[in-house]
């Protein structure tokens, strides 16, 4: 997917608020605040990803970090850092502002080549592959900061994703040849099917800078899913949801899980990640420092000492 695509302008500012005017105070009694209204998902469509390659089994290694170390001249952003993601779970990386979490996702897709280390995808070294292979291969990505089409239709920006994997080329698309036409015609079965279990297919010609906050979030996902991916990397998805929006998203991740995609999730918003995935990692200054089930991390002297700044001794 394309990585130079600006966020749009248009987006609301969603943590502009007055303090000193109590809102509820004036809202009548019964009527739901408009900011809890969250589009709702259609769990019983069927999304499962598409069989485009090799795959591994349940449970077993589907991407491995190995030693990776990443340096910017004398900053270390990353420092040997080591941990893996199965095949059909849910892993959150975790970790305070400016751990080296994003930059790691970077890596994992090709953004940045790392000084020493490297990345395994179902046992294979990723090397130097260029992003738009990477996504061939099977990894999708979300970002901190949305990344859509601002000016193109809900639907045309599914299709972009859907476009990753087909086969014909300029000639074929210039003479409407039936392959291409054939791939046109199963691109809009599946954009549409992705964006029903969205919640979204009601909006599916809307140009995607009108659509709401929360919505924009779910396209953005929704164009991930539309590459087929076996692992989907969710950078910061809940950033500027209300708690509503926060529960909503949760019940989506697992949603996804449940129809056979593997999920890394990047997120700061502990209860969040606590409540939907089944290990964490935790990187501090570009180290990983722990890694275990979500009780494991909760109660980590190390961990606690990184988000709360104190000594281990101290945390322990």
């Amino acid at each position: 997917m394309p990585e130079d695509t600006q966020p749009d302008s248009t987006q609301p500012d969603r943590t502009a608020a007055n303090p000193t005017v109590d809102e509820s105070a004036h809202a009548p009694t019964g009527v739901m605040d408009p900011a809890d209204e969250v589009t709702e998902i259609n769990p019983d469509v069927d999304i499962t990803p598409e069989d485009i390659g090799p795959t591994v089994a349940e449970g077993e290694r589907l991407l491995e970090v190995d030693d990776v170390t990443l340096r910017f001249g004398g900053v270390v952003a990353l420092n040997e850092v080591s941990f893996h993601i199965n095949k059909g779970e849910i892993l959150g990386l975790i970790g305070p502002n400016g751990a080296g979490k994003t930059t790691c996702f970077n890596v994992m897709t090709g953004v940045y080549q790392p000084t020493s280390g490297g990345v395994r995808f179902l046992g294979n070294p990723l090397g130097k592959r260029k992003k738009f292979a990477i996504t061939k291969l099977g990894i999708a990505r979300t970002f901190q900061n949305i990344r859509l089409f601002a000016n193109m239709t809900v639907l045309e920006n599914v299709l972009v994703g859907v476009d990753a994997h087909h086969s014909t080329g300029i000639g074929s698309a210039m003479f409407r040849l039936p392959k291409h036409r054939r791939e046109e015609e199963q691109g809009h079965a599946r954009a549409m099917e992705l964006l029903e279990f969205m919640g979204l297919a009601g909006k599916a010609d809307e140009l995607a800078r009108n659509l709401p906050y929360g919505d924009q979030r779910r396209l953005e996902i929704a164009r991930a899913l539309a590459t087929s991916p076996q692992l989907l990397c969710l950078d910061e998805p809940a950033a500027g949801f209300n708690p509503a929006e926060k529960r909503k998203l949760m019940e989506l991740i697992q949603t996804i899980r449940d129809q056979g995609y593997t999920v890394l999730l990047i997120e700061h918003d502990m209860k969040l990640v606590m409540g939907v995935t089944d290990r964490i990692v935790v990187l501090e200054f570009g180290r990983k420092i722990a890694e275990g089930t979500p009780a494991e991390i909760r109660d980590n002297p190390a961990v606690i000492a990184a988000y709360l700044g104190v000594d281990e001794e101290d945390a322990s």
